[in-house]
């Protein structure tokens, strides 16, 4: 069993409040979540995050077959972090970590630091640089564009 690990460093034009109140609010994932996973977010949300917030999603990462997801926001400092980890859903391990750091002059630097073991053992490990990879590396791909448009500055 491999454990991995990918980091994606953003800087975008916005105060740290207004990053903030943006990431921290589980309602705007399908915001900067690519169209083609038929996303859905299946809890009823009242708004900011919390340690023990339970999330459950259906996702379609593969063939459009529908898959749950549950998260639990295990870890938030407010305005600094927080940290959501899998449940259940398709991951045997699922650890991602939302880092905010004022970068000065009206930017906030976002890093997001996941740490995830393949679904399917030794047939994951094998399939991980064909497609489970390349698809979490277009699913942040996507997420940066997305974000630089709700972000102008």
């Amino acid at each position: 069993m491999a454990i991995h690990t990918l980091q994606f460093r953003q800087v975008i034009k916005a105060t740290p409040q207004q990053a903030w109140d943006f990431f921290s609010d589980p309602r705007n994932l399908p915001l900067i979540t690519p169209p083609g996973l038929g996303f859905e977010i299946l809890t009823k949300l009242t708004g900011r995050m919390y340690p023990g917030m339970m999330i459950q999603y259906r996702v379609r990462p593969l063939f459009g077959i529908p898959m749950n997801w549950l998260t639990e926001i295990t870890h938030v400092r407010e305005g600094e972090f927080f940290v959501d980890e899998q449940r259940v859903g398709p991951y045997a391990l699922w650890h991602h970590e939302h880092h905010f750091k004022n970068a000065g002059d009206g930017q906030v630097e976002m890093l997001d630091s996941v740490t995830y073991v393949p679904p399917f053992g030794w047939l994951g490990e094998l399939i991980h640089p064909f497609l489970i990879k390349p698809q979490l590396d277009r699913i942040f791909a996507h997420r940066t564009v997305a974000v630089s448009k709700l972000f102008p500055g």
